[in-house]
This record gives structure tokens, sequence and C-alpha cells, in this order.
């Protein structure tokens, strides 16, 4: 799966908003937008702030597994 839909995908089961995703990453919501459409990458930085804030692996959010891992803590 493309890493912009498994962000979206994610982002939609947990009842978020593009804004309220965008505010974590300290983007707008177009900002967070473009990332989620293919204008912008990801910059690690961001996958890093994604992976603490939903508590996720960086290899499922990016789709390189189905595997739902959750990050030890």
């Amino acid at each position: 799966m493309d890493y912009r839909t498994r962000l979206r995908h994610v982002r939609e089961d947990r009842d978020y908003t593009q804004a309220e995703i965008g505010a974590v990453l300290q983007k707008s919501q177009q900002g967070y937008n473009h990332i989620e459409t293919g204008r912008a990458e990801l910059k690690i930085e961001d996958l890093i702030r994604l992976c603490r804030f939903y508590g996720l692996s960086a290899d499922y959010l990016i789709g390189l597994t189905d595997k739902k891992q959750e990050l030890l803590k």
C-alpha cells in the first residue's frame, strides 16, 4: 500500500482531520493535505512525530508491512 493511502486510512480510522494532524506536524491543513495527495514528500522528522502520535511503527505507516505494530513504551 502506498504510504499516502496508509496515512489517510490511519487518520480517518482514528477520526482525525487533516487540520488536527497538520497541527501535530506544525503544518497547516493544506500542508498536511499536500503530503497525503503527493504534492509534498513526508519528511523523516514528520514520520517520527506521526509514529509517536499514533503509537505505530514506521514500517506500518509507510506501508512496508500490513502488520499493525504498536510502538513499545
